[in-house]
Formats: C-alpha cells, structure tokens, sequence
C-alpha cells in the first residue's frame, strides 16, 4: 500500500511538471503573441526588449595597456545563423550515435515547444548522449562539429576576439549547453582560455544521459564561482534576454548582441578566407546542416536512397559503360566532362597511359572509366572487401612498400591504362594534398585528369566509419555530381625520362596543375595527417597542428 502511495504521488508530480505546468506556459506563449497577430498588432513586448540595459558590443574597444577578462556564451553569440542548438544535437546523435539515435532525437522535437528551455535541454542531452561512448563524443567533437561551427560563425564577433587576443585579453565561454560539445573547438579553433558548460554523467566509458550533480549551468552564478576571489571579469558579452542581462550585470562592463546584429550576421557569410585556422579535413556523413525540417527530409529520401543506389550501383557493374551513363543520368547522377578528349593514338606503344588523378571519393577511377569509355586499373592503398567485390574495374592493392608497388604499377602499365591517386586518401574540401612522387618514375605517358564532386545529403567518404558503404552513401544522394576534366598530357619535356626531371619536381608540377584547373589549394598534408585529425588512431602530434594551421604549399 505504501509503495502504491509513493507511485500515486510521483505519477502526480509528473503530469504536472510534463502536462499541466508546460501546457501552461505554451498557452501563455499562444496568447502573448498568436492573439496579437491575429488582431494585425505586434505582440507585446517587455520594456527590457524595447530598450537594453546595456550598449551593443559593437562599441566595445580594448585597454591597450590593461589585460582584460572577456566572458561570453557561444550559443547567443557567436552562433547567431543558428537560434537552436538542436542541430549540433542532431551531428552528434547522427555522427557519434546512429541513425536510430537520430530519428528519436527528430520525434522528441515537438516536446520542444511544450517543455521549458531547461527541460527541453535535458531531453535532448539524454536522447543525444544515453549510452554513447565518450570516444564518439570525442572523434565527433575533433571532426565533425568544427566544420558546422565555422560555417555559423559570426563574423563581427570572431572579429572581436580577434582583437581580444591581440590585446592578449583573457576569454572564458559560459555556456548551458554540454561543455563535451563546444570546449575542442573553443580552444581549436577560437583560441579561448577557459570554456564552462553543463557538465555530464557518465559510468566508465559510456554516458548515462543524464546531467551532472550540479545540474545545468546558470551562467551568472557560474560567474561568481569562478571569480569569488578575484575582480570581476572586465567585459561580458550576451543577448537581449532576461538570462544573458543576468550574465554580463556580473562584469564591470556589458554589452549585448541586439537582434539588429544578429540579422547583419546572418546575411554575412564567413568567407573562408577569414577562418580562424584552415579547414582541410572533417568527418562525418551528413552534408547539411540538420534543422529540424532538414533531417526530417532526409528522413523521408532514406529508403527511397537506398532503392536508387542498388540500381545506380547495378548499372554500373552489369551494364556497358554508355548505357550504364544513360541510366544514371536519368536517375539523377550528373557527370561534367570537359578538357582534352582521350583520343591519343597507341599504335607501336609497350606501355599504357597513367592517369594521374586527384582523389574525392573511391568512384573517382569508376567515373574516369565510364568518362574514356574504355577499362582502367585502379591502384589502391586500403580498399574493403566490400567495395573489391561491387567494384566494375579492376583493382590491384599497394603495400605501401615503395620497391614493390613500383615494380607491381609497371607491370600493370604494360598490360594496359592505369588509373592512380598520388594523394593516397580523399579530401573534402577545395585542397590538393602532397603527392607521392613514385608514379613519376614509372613513364613518361603520363596525363592528369582533375576530379570533383558535389553532394547534397550525404558524404561519400569516411574515415572513421565504415569504409565499405563510402559509394552507397554517394550514389543515395538525390543528384550527386562528377566533374571529370581530363588534362592535355604531360609535355616529355617535363617528365623524368625524356625531360631529366627529378620525380618530386614531376609530382609538384602536376599537384599544382591540377590544382589551377580546379581552383585549390596544394598543401603539404598527407594521409597521416588527416587521420591524426580525424580518428586520432595515431595520437595526437604538435607537429600536425601547426601544419593544419599554416597550410603550407607545396
């Protein structure tokens, strides 16, 4: 009887925390603003949004000779473009969890609405982060997140912490949200001393989904804990909101984000250009930025996706090269071919032609073939199991062994064409990584062809995923793109036989030819370096970071 009481009571409290209470509030939000609007008058609004305690943070200006103490949250700030935290949610249950994960995450977003900013925020913490392992968290925090962080980044504010580190001005981040999610690229990216967020619980190597005993962080009391026995923090910067005025009334000077700024931030792009260190690689599969209508289409063309990638797929390994085009054409594949035609004349020749190739997904040598019209052999350094069976060219392993690949490649070229991608892994963005220079030293035959995608939904690459779905993934795209623009060949002038050129001088000029013809960038990055970054199975290296950062050319 006891335990029945205690039951009653609880089941109670709950249907009026989850029901009656948030019912409540929604009412009051439907009639403070849905009835005004119906009425064509403005919804009423509190004299602190009509006028601001405090001056906007565009007339801030640093003390050349005082170190400063600078406190902000990343959410109603720097994130402008995006008023919800619900997509970096979505990143991490999509990305670190799986699309199951995700598609709980997606049914729980009209809870949103009913549930209070709190509430809301421990919903979506539990259905992200129950049971995840905190490496995911982690490999998601380094590789996927940072990409999306960039591209909402707020110019006019990242041009303030510009400043504030140029007046070597300590910057602390206050945030609600899960500290695991924002703190990498904080201090990655955005160079900041301290980051304090929600802090969450978790059992050995996994998160329970819960939020840490000290419960979601309140910003202006976090404020007075961490400098209790210090001066306040010089300069805080927030929003307009009732929370944020609470936040920067801790420090001796204030000022907000009007919503005026907010609008000039979301019409001005981050160029990338002005990125505060170079994006060359990133992780994940999502191509899109996940708000909720976003995922909710995806969601939609998943099976449909599927469907159509067995068929391109099919096409392409049963059916001859230009009706295997026809057909994915039709089915919404677009291939731009441009450049020199491939029509070069074999008659007394020993040797095959090398196609040098720049390297976007594993299809790259599949597209060039059904491009020339003609069977290639590709060489690879790592392909699955998988992807050899499905694959409708040849396709011959490395060892990475630079004797025994070299001797392997030429006589492949004897036999026939050869396909290679001296970068030796696939990079997303518009960057060309160093070439190996073992493909110079095998012919003069040598033509460059310069490949480039697009994708709209989904990544056709992976490095810490599974490898053998990289083309299922980029066939499941509604209208993936191939742009194939095969190059003139290589004059003999600059090659190693007839011109006397050293391999490295042959693999520089062709990384920088290939690099004109697409409107990239050549860096000194390898292989090595983009799955240190990516899936940290090396470890983590000084060296790496400052190559990262200074992109070198080659």
């Amino acid at each position: 009887m006891d335990f029945l009481m205690v039951f009653l009571r609880l089941a109670d409290w709950a249907v009026y925390q989850l029901l009656a209470n948030s019912c409540y509030r929604a009412a009051m939000k439907v009639k403070n603003h849905g009835f005004f609007l119906l009425r064509n008058h403005p919804p009423q609004k509190s004299p602190h949004h009509q006028f601001p305690l405090f001056p906007s943070f565009t007339s801030c200006c640093f003390k050349k000779d005082q170190q400063q103490t600078v406190v902000c949250d990343i959410q109603n700030t720097i994130l402008l473009n995006s008023k919800s935290f619900f997509p970096y949610f979505m990143l991490v249950a999509f990305e670190g969890g799986s699309i199951l994960r995700a598609f709980i995450l997606l049914l729980s977003y009209p809870l949103l609405f009913v549930l209070d900013h709190e509430l809301g925020l421990r919903l979506m913490i539990f259905i992200t982060f129950c049971g995840l392992k905190l490496k995911d968290m982690e490999n998601a925090g380094r590789a996927v997140l940072p990409k999306f962080y960039l591209e909402n980044l707020n110019l006019q504010v990242h041009q303030f912490f510009v400043s504030a580190r140029r007046f070597e001005s300590r910057v602390v981040i206050f945030t609600r949200v899960p500290r695991v999610m924002v703190e990498g690229f904080c201090k990655e990216y955005l160079s900041v001393d301290d980051v304090r967020g929600t802090e969450l619980h978790s059992i050995g190597k996994y998160f329970s989904g819960f939020v840490s005993s000290s419960g979601v962080l309140v910003k202006h009391k976090a404020v007075k804990e961490l400098f209790q026995n210090e001066k306040k923090p010089d300069i805080g910067i927030g929003s307009s909101g009732l929370h944020d005025q609470l936040f920067i009334s801790q420090c001796k000077e204030a000022y907000v984000v009007t919503k005026e700024d907010g609008k000039r931030s979301a019409r001005t792009i981050m160029p990338r250009e002005k990125y505060p260190k170079h994006l060359v690689f990133h992780d994940g599969r999502l191509a899109f930025f996940p708000t909720p209508l976003a995922t909710l289409c995806m969601f939609l063309w998943f099976p449909l996706g599927i469907l159509l990638a067995i068929v391109r797929l099919c096409a392409g390994i049963y059916l001859p090269y230009h009706i295997a085009r026809i057909i994915g054409g039709s089915t919404g594949v677009n291939i731009k071919i441009e450049g020199c035609d491939y029509s070069w004349e074999k008659k007394n020749k020993r040797n095959g032609v090398l196609f040098v190739c720049t390297h976007r997904t594993l299809l790259d040598p599949v597209f060039l073939t059904m491009t020339i019209g003609k069977p290639l052999t590709a060489v690879t350094y790592s392909l699955s199991k998988m992807s050899e069976m499905i694959s409708p060219i040849k396709t011959v392993r490395l060892t990475r062994d630079r004797k025994i690949d070299g001797e392997t490649m030429h006589k492949l070229l004897s036999e026939g064409d050869l396909v290679v991608c001296p970068e030796g892994t696939t990079c997303r963005e518009p960057y060309l990584l160093r070439f190996s220079s073992l493909f110079a030293e095998l012919t003069d035959e040598i033509v460059p062809v310069a490949m480039n995608t697009h994708v709209t939904m989904f990544y056709g690459t992976t490095a810490s995923g599974l490898k053998c779905l990289d083309p299922i993934f980029f066939l499941m795209n509604p209208r993936p793109t191939y742009h194939v623009q095969v190059l003139g060949k290589l004059a003999k002038e600059l090659t190693c036989g007839a011109g006397g050129k050293s391999s490295h001088e042959v693999a520089n000029y062709i990384q920088k030819k290939l690099a004109g013809a697409l409107g990239f960038e050549c860096t000194n990055l390898t292989r090595r370096d983009k799955y240190l970054m990516l899936a940290g199975n090396q470890g983590i290296v000084e060296d790496h970071n400052s190559k990262s950062t200074k992109c070198p050319s080659s």
